[in-house]
């Protein structure tokens, strides 16, 4: 006897829920997320799923702290109505930036947030470009680390650019991504050096790379307040780059992140489906979004049969 997969999906990401259940061929499992008056969340599991493998659609993204417990509570209900198993899928994996301790007396949220994810039950989690690869690390449970490389390859980048194109690093800790982009087609790669002063604010200082005449591709995995893309495309334009986009697997876009994309020499902002747009990125004629649902519900087809989910990992 096989089990059945059940997908279940809250409230952060609806829409990229119903596509990877339409890959699946499998309809939205039934759940009710409501809340009290006073803010609580209160979710209630509207099916049978004893022993069945169940997939919790859920990207921790803005609202932060209402997606996690929203998924907390979603997983807390799952385990208590005895769930065979339960994966968290985690598109874009909330507090990624908190993965060390960068001054004293200061929390490392990401591993809290597993700890939290372990304790409501979860014995599985699936996400796409952790900001920092060891918050895998911080599970004592199975962790799928997906990359939306193949993706942005095949449905984009391949489609637009040859071996002509710079591939483009914002900063020092992006070279290996950028290079790896490169590689696949064969192109050239730039690094763009900056300093930051302080959180969310940089300075472009230095590129390294020959950039003129030539079109641009900045790699990065995930855009927030964009000041570090758009700093790095002025200075791409300053030193003669012909055409300048960007792609990133999470579209953050928080603070000025919009108005500063549409002031800058940047002409297409791709990103990935993991984090939905707001009303106001939606309207900039510069971003355009990819869907990622066909990797993710490959990824749970794989783990529901328990073939190889490996072959998705680059």
């Amino acid at each position: 006897m096989f089990k059945k997969v059940c997908i279940f999906s809250g409230n952060a990401n609806p829409e990229l829920a119903k596509s990877i259940a339409s890959y699946l061929e499998t309809p939205l499992s039934k759940s009710t997320i409501t809340r009290f008056s006073d803010g609580e969340s209160f979710c209630e599991i509207n099916e049978n799923v004893r022993g069945v493998d169940a997939f919790v659609i859920q990207p921790t993204s803005s609202p932060v702290n209402d997606n996690v417990m929203e998924l907390l509570i979603m997983v807390d209900a799952l385990r208590r109505a005895s769930a065979g198993s339960i994966t968290a899928v985690m598109p874009y994996y909330g507090y990624g930036r908190q993965d060390r301790k960068v001054w004293p007396r200061t929390p490392i949220t990401s591993k809290l947030v597993a700890d939290l994810l372990e304790t409501s039950g979860v014995t599985r989690v699936v996400s796409v470009d952790l900001h920092a690869g060891q918050i895998q690390g911080f599970f004592n449970i199975p962790f799928d680390h997906l990359y939306a490389m193949p993706v942005m390859l095949e449905d984009y980048l391949k489609k637009n650019f040859d071996a002509a194109a710079v591939f483009v690093s914002p900063d020092a800790g992006g070279v290996e991504r950028a290079r790896a982009f490169s590689k696949r087609l064969n192109a050239s790669l730039a690094i763009v050096d900056k300093r930051r002063e302080r959180a969310n604010v940089s300075e472009v200082m230095n590129l390294i790379g020959e950039v003129k005449n030539k079109d641009c591709i900045i790699i990065d995995d995930m855009i927030d307040t964009a000041g570090t893309l758009c700093g790095a495309a002025q200075a791409l334009k300053d030193k003669g780059a012909r055409k300048i986009v960007a792609t990133a697997t999470h579209g953050v876009f928080s603070g000025p992140a919009i108005k500063r994309i549409e002031e800058s020499p940047l002409t297409e902002v791709v990103v990935s489906d993991t984090i939905p747009l707001s009303e106001e990125a939606t309207k900039c004629a510069k971003i355009k979004q990819i869907s990622i649902a066909r990797l993710l519900g490959e990824a749970i087809k794989r783990i529901h049969s328990s073939d190889s989910v490996s072959s998705l990992f680059a």
